[in-house]
């Protein structure tokens, strides 16, 4: 099959839930449920019409959040949302074929606040 005309940029995501709890400098507990997005993207598709093999992409997703599930992530040596946006974005680089591309990390909390990691690899 041919890859399609490098004419658009394309982007899909994948999701998976994870529940964890970050203590703070403080001593405070700070609970959460988010709904992990991470989003990729490409110049044009592939010769099967999609960006990636999304079910590798959330099978690499879930090994990389299977030790984190139900954890204090500060004694894992992640210390806030930011920090584990940015280890589930490097986790995962290495499992995504070029031209396909890591564009950002997202974490959905229960209320629908967003924080978005937006990856710069040049």
């Amino acid at each position: 099959m041919k890859e399609t005309s490098n004419k658009y940029k394309f982007e899909a995501a994948v999701q998976r839930p994870l529940s964890i709890v970050f203590r703070h400098p403080n001593g405070a507990w700070e609970g959460h449920d988010y709904l992990i997005e991470v989003v990729t993207g490409r110049q044009g598709l592939d010769s099967f019409d999609v960006v990636m093999d999304f079910r590798e992409l959330e099978t690499h997703l879930d090994a990389l959040l299977d030790p984190f599930r139900g954890k204090l992530l500060s004694e894992l040596g992640i210390n806030d949302p930011i920090e584990l946006a940015k280890h589930i974005a490097d986790g995962l680089e290495k499992h995504i074929p070029p031209p396909a591309q890591i564009k950002e990390i997202n974490l959905i909390d229960g209320h629908q606040q967003r924080l978005s990691y937006r990856v710069d690899r040049g």
